[in-house]
């Protein structure tokens, strides 16, 4: 389960313009904030393949010219690996999707229409620098994790992006969408490639939970839900960066207007784990449909697992942090700590886990 919400969790969702559509990026200088050890070369290998929307668009422009798309066409972009890797992910999820189908929607009018669009995005995507990036989630990470992933921005029919195969061969698939920055899809891998980093030491993390009630571990992974906010933080760089700093401005006032129910929101999530915990939520589809719930556009799961990352990294530094992150019972009592130093001052007035909820699944 805890793999499912980690990387479900989710998903959104430095090459030159004549990058290779497949191709390597390297570390690049490490930055100021960071010690050598978490910038050791072997920590981040990322691989950009764009093979899957180049052949799409080469199919789109032989189409919209009037010249006859080959066999050879349609053999070059089912051969592609985030083509193939795509067909696979569908399949496990117990979705239809056939070459017949794909060959319908690349060929449909509509998609014709916004070749031009799909070309210059994908053009502008190529740009972002995926190493710095990786570079900045770094320091938001225990030091023995590692962010190995493929990148894939495709044109397929759904407009989702996901996380797969995590922990054998972890792939960003990345929906190519024109409304969607350089900048933005920059933010949007470096989202992901938080979830990767932890999810390549899960197996070190599970252990200290192993001999734990069930009731309390499952309420204890289902605490993995806060990684999201972990992640727009470590997206960011800083808890003094906006996580919404090149959104658009919707998108930015919606989140800014979910922060303002931080305690409203504490409290429901509160409610949750306590019902998980007391037994009150039995089955695993009970406790899946609420919890799920939480995700919505960014929902809980974001903004409360946000609000208490900044508040404890302001107040005891990012090393605590991410000893919190890799233990939801340190999190909720370093969070009510610093939360009730903040109260206690004056400056805010911030909600706190209940003593009832930590005595349960505390230390």
């Amino acid at each position: 389960m805890k793999a499912c919400i980690g990387f479900l969790l989710i998903c959104f969702a430095s090459a030159i313009a004549t990058m290779p559509q497949s191709s390597a990026v390297q570390p690049g200088p490490a930055s100021a904030q960071s010690s050598p050890s978490a910038q050791s070369p072997d920590r981040i290998h990322l691989q950009r393949n764009t093979e899957e929307a180049e052949a799409v668009l080469a199919i789109l422009q032989k189409n919209n010219s009037g010249q006859p798309v080959s066999d050879d066409d349609w053999r070059k972009l089912f051969a592609t690996e985030p083509y193939v890797r795509l067909k696979q992910r569908e399949a496990s999820m117990k979705r239809d999707f056939t070459d017949d189908d794909f060959k319908k929607f690349v060929l449909s009018a509509d998609l014709g229409k916004r070749a031009a669009e799909l070309r210059k995005t994908l053009e502008e995507w190529k740009k972002a620098d995926l190493a710095a990036a990786a570079r900045r989630i770094l320091p938001y990470l225990p030091e023995q994790a590692k962010i190995h992933a493929k990148v894939f921005p495709v044109i397929k029919p759904g407009k989702n992006s996901f996380v797969w195969e995590t922990k054998t061969d972890p792939a960003i698939f990345l929906y190519l969408d024109p409304a969607v920055t350089s900048e933005q899809f920059e933010n949007t891998v470096a989202h992901e490639m938080h979830h990767i980093g932890f999810s390549s030491i899960e197996s070190e993390n599970d252990a200290r939970f192993k001999n734990l009630p069930p009731n309390v571990k499952t309420t204890i992974d289902w605490m993995g839900g806060f990684g999201e906010g972990f992640a727009m933080l470590a997206a960011a760089g800083s808890p003094d960066v906006h996580p919404h700093q090149f959104s658009k401005v919707e998108d930015r006032t919606r989140w800014d207007h979910d922060m303002a129910n931080f305690n409203s929101d504490l409290r429901t999530v509160e409610k949750f784990f306590l019902d998980i915990v007391d037994g009150r939520l039995k089955t695993d589809d009970q406790i899946s449909e609420v919890g799920f719930s939480f995700f919505g556009v960014q929902g809980p799961w974001y903004t409360v697992g946000y609000k208490m990352a900044v508040v404890i990294e302001k107040r005891y530094g990012r090393s605590v942090l991410i000893e919190c992150m890799q233990d939801p019972r340190v999190l909720l009592a370093r969070y009510n700590s610093a939360a009730a130093e903040i109260n206690k001052s004056g400056k805010d007035n911030l909600a706190i886990w209940s003593e009832d909820l930590i005595a349960k699944v505390g230390k």
